[in-house]
């Protein structure tokens, strides 16, 4: 082929490449304008839809939220509902059982608890930066006037405790606490068989305890093994409001001396006024995690009560209790827990005067002993069912009707949420 016959077939392929894209061009080009005007529809609508669920709230416009919305969005909420049925086998007259805890109403199915809890999230110690938060517990229900600040006192009927909290960055962090704060002398929670392997309550609960009141505390933790509590608050029996311009002290220590095991030594002063002039003394509580099915736990206390002597019971008048708890899980689902317990108030200053319905008046002492077994079933994740049998004792003839010899047997349900 001659070089014009190449040169010729070259410049029609080329036309013929040419006509081919345009025509392609043309035929896809339609598609193309159609597919760009279908985006900017769906684009505006996406827009829409944005502004929408900004101005309903149901996403961030860019701006931080309301201080109120996100605390509440922070806030977490828990609590119990806790039902009994027990029977006293002395037989108490007007179906009442004096000093038991916490079903005191013979034959009565009883709603003992509900607990509802709001909490921001745990303050955390730091040596570094502030932290704040708070806590507030209301428990209602027929234990509510026992287990609460003060059920007379106008405006804390339901509150178990209320505080607010600030970690201070001083050293490893300086945790403080305001408000109303519940006791740091019993083993036992006030929770009842919500937080114990026992469902009633013993003696040393409320005769060598105290209930919650109104304070300040600031914590401070030397290492992981050791730190201290001090508070300062309107008594030991005064509650929300004080009755005299007198304070207590408590001085509490905190040991953990291995990772099993934990130490609280508790020491106490102050004006009451209240059925006691002043009281003093102190508490020692424990527990160890023997093996990974047993444990243990014990508490020690001494009361000194102090009254003028034209008071009755006058003078000093000590008060002093032990107890043991023991318990073994055999695996998720069931524990046996056994407590024991001994309270000696001889001269009728604490467990007398009709508390928790004692027909010993004051100055009339008694010796109270107590074994409780029961035994805690956990049917869900969060039902607890726990029988118990309990077996009480005083020195006194009459501490339980007429006689001093107490049998109650029955049953607790606590539903956690």
């Amino acid at each position: 082929m001659s070089n014009m016959k190449k040169l010729k077939h070259r410049i029609c392929l080329s036309l013929a490449m040419a006509g081919g894209a345009s025509l392609v061009m043309a035929q896809t080009s339609p598609s193309l304008d159609s597919l760009e005007k279908e985006n900017k529809d769906l684009k505006a609508r996406l827009d829409a839809l944005e502004a929408m669920v900004k101005k309903e709230g149901l996403m961030n416009s860019g701006t931080p939220a309301p201080t109120a919305v996100k605390a509440l969005t922070e806030t977490t909420i828990s609590g119990f509902v806790a039902a009994s049925f027990f029977h006293d086998f002395s037989t108490p007259a007007g179906g009442t059982s004096p000093g038991y805890l916490w079903n005191r109403k013979n034959d009565s199915f009883s709603l003992n608890k509900v607990k509802l809890t709001l909490a921001s999230p745990e303050v955390q110690p730091s040596g570094e930066k502030w932290d704040a938060g708070y806590r507030v517990s209301l428990i209602f229900g027929q234990d509510a006037p026992i287990v609460n600040t003060s059920s007379s006192t106008v405006g804390f009927s339901a509150i178990r405790e209320a505080y607010a909290e600030v970690n201070v960055p001083v050293g490893t962090g300086l945790d403080v606490k305001v408000g109303e704060l519940i006791s740091l002398l019993n083993y036992e929670s006030g929770d009842g068989g919500a937080a114990n392997d026992n469902f009633s309550q013993g003696f040393q609960w409320f005769f060598t305890g105290n209930p919650p009141s109104a304070g300040v505390q600031a914590s401070y933790n030397f290492t992981d093994w050791l730190g201290i509590k001090a508070r300062v608050q309107n008594g030991l029996y005064a509650g929300p409001v004080d009755n005299n311009s007198s304070k207590t002290g408590l001085l509490a220590v905190d040991l953990k001396p291995c990772k099993d095991t934990w130490v609280r030594i508790v020491g106490f002063d102050g004006r009451e006024d209240a059925f006691a002039q002043s009281v003093k003394g102190g508490s020692f509580l424990a527990g160890w995690q023997a093996t990974e099915k047993i444990h243990f736990g014990t508490e020690l206390d001494y009361f000194l009560f102090d009254n003028p002597d034209t008071a009755v019971p006058a003078g000093h008048s000590p008060v002093w209790s032990t107890g043991l708890w023991a318990a073994y899980k055999f695996n998720k689902q069931y524990t046996l827990a056994v407590r024991g317990e001994y309270l000696d108030d001889k001269h009728g200053v604490d467990a007398s005067g009709g508390a928790l319905g004692f027909a010993n008046a004051p100055g009339v002492g008694q010796e109270l002993s107590s074994v409780a077994i029961t035994l805690s079933y956990w049917a869900t994740p969060a039902l607890k069912i726990q029988p118990e049998i309990r077996y009480d004792h005083s020195d006194l003839a009459n501490a339980f009707g007429h006689q001093n010899n107490r049998v109650t047997a029955g049953a607790g349900m606590t539903y956690l949420f």
